[in-house]
């Protein structure tokens, strides 16, 4: 099924890693005469914007948090820098002391290398940086400080969507329509608390000790404190580690199933499963009770590293919804296309993924479907994708959930999806357009070590500083494959 009208006019929203590689894969096709990127901050670089952690401390944690459908964030006005003019500030999950878990080597976009002299998993400040230079050359095409507050589907002056964004400087609003939309806000602003029994009473009673990792900034708020970490993602792990070197013995980790980066076989933190209940407080001091009936109490800090629900409040009037309950993205294909309209799409909606190179995988399949070089299925044929989907995963958070192999495997589908588009004079490489990225044996060998490749960084201490490459960190392929063809 090709797109059934000429595309010309194209918003994104957000002008964070993704939005940025849409863009470059739009403009790649030459034949759009419109691309405006909204951007609600003042930089580019969406997420990897940390705000500083005081605001986050003044912000209340919602217990519990069970609901997607929130308004849009409204910023906070603060001074950036030496300089005195304020700027829009919106909470961002990334914290102070965060070094990526993934390694640069397998993080970057694919026409982009991380810098040689950084360490080898980067600091935030170095992917905030390293993406602000990615979108460097497009930079003209972001509208700062503008937040898009609502998109709808029309037929007016012939296009498909109306797009409405607020200045946030001024307030003024402006309508504007577009024949195709790419919504790539994220999926980091909504966190998710769930409504554990007993937790409601227990919050009012002991304010401030429930937080949601979004707040967490640093550790020294839990110095000499006893603290439950809940989460057995990436997140937790790295969280769990860094306040169990500051808080009043080990901390309690508390993971419903064991985490393939940290088992809870380990003795580095004392270990329990899923709390299930929040005593009492009349009855009580500060307790909870876990699955296996232990109850420990003067609990001094919770953070609930629980992950973000799926949220896209400007676009309230879909016909059609995408947002339920918020644990996936509804009526979409290959986690990509809205089913019943295409020229609206999601990117980079899975988990457990490598999020750069994805995103430019994807931007390359849309970009030439909208570009009139590559078709779709029938609407049918995508309703039964999304259907078997949901059959084989659920219709809750597994949806979007790729751990490897799975999210190799969808890499290069795209990959070769998108090189399945009809030539074009013009565009380079031959008339294919701009190249997207196919992982080879090493990428995959580097992604099926990644958990490995991660805990024997992080082990470094201060010696991690120094380590550039997977190399030095004993990782080495060609080394890894020579042994291979070797074995007996």
């Amino acid at each position: 099924m090709a797109i059934s009208k000429q595309i010309r006019r194209i918003a994104i929203i957000g002008a964070g890693p993704v939005g940025l590689a849409a863009a470059k894969y739009l403009l790649a096709e030459k034949c759009f005469d419109k691309i405006d990127i909204f951007e609600r901050r003042s930089h580019m670089g969406g997420v990897w914007n940390h705000c500083p952690g005081t605001l986050k401390e003044s912000l209340p944690t919602q217990v519990p948090q069970l609901s997607p459908n929130e308004p849009s964030e409204e910023p906070v006005w603060l001074p950036e820098g030496s300089r005195e003019v304020q700027h829009p500030i919106f909470v961002s999950p990334v914290y102070d002391t965060l070094a990526t878990n993934l390694p640069k080597e397998l993080m970057a976009y694919g026409e982009k290398r991380f810098p040689p002299d950084v360490q080898d998993f980067p600091w935030h400040y170095t992917v905030k940086e390293y993406v602000r230079e990615y979108g460097e050359a497009i930079k003209g095409l972001v509208r700062f400080e503008t937040q898009v507050t609502d998109v709808r589907m029309n037929s007016k002056d012939g296009a498909d969507w109306t797009v409405t964004t607020r200045c946030l400087r001024t307030g003024a609003t402006t309508t504007s329509f577009y024949d195709a939309v790419v919504a790539a806000s994220g999926h980091f602003d909504v966190p998710y608390l769930p409504a554990i029994p007993g937790i409601e009473t227990w919050n009012e009673a002991y304010p401030g000790i429930v937080i949601h990792s979004k707040f967490y900034d640093s550790p020294a708020p839990f110095k000499d404190k006893k603290v439950i970490v809940i989460g057995s993602s990436a997140s937790g792990l790295d969280i769990g580690n860094q306040i169990n070197e500051v808080s009043k013995g080990k901390i309690l980790a508390s993971q419903r199933t064991d985490v393939y980066l940290s088992p809870s076989t380990a003795t580095d933190k004392a270990y329990f499963p899923e709390i299930v209940e929040f005593l009492a407080p009349v009855e009580h001091e500060r307790a909870v009770r876990f699955a296996d009936g232990r109850i420990e109490q003067d609990i001094d800090a919770i953070v609930f590293c629980t992950g973000f629900l799926y949220s896209f409040p400007f676009l309230p009037a879909l016909e059609r919804p995408i947002i339920t309950h918020g644990r996936r993205v509804q009526n979409t294909y290959q986690h990509l296309f809205y089913i019943h309209n295409p020229t609206l799409v999601f990117p980079v909606l899975p988990q457990r993924i490598i999020p750069f190179p994805l995103s430019e995988n994807q931007a390359a399949v849309f970009s030439r479907v909208w570009s009139g070089r590559l078709s779709l299925p029938p609407t049918a044929e995508m309703e039964a994708w999304e259907a078997s989907t949901i059959a084989q995963k659920g219709d809750g958070g597994a949806f979007h959930l790729m751990p490897f192999p799975l999210d190799a495997d969808y890499l290069n589908m795209l990959h070769d999806w998108a090189s399945t588009a009809e030539t074009r004079s013009g565009l380079i490489n031959n008339g294919s357009g701009k190249l997207c990225n196919r992982w080879s044996e090493k990428e995959r060998w580097m992604r099926q070590m990644l958990p490995e490749m991660r805990k024997a960084f992080f082990t470094k201490g201060e010696e991690r500083r120094s380590i550039k490459t997977l190399e030095q960190l004993g990782y080495d392929f060609e080394r890894w494959r020579n042994e291979q063809q070797h074995c007996p």
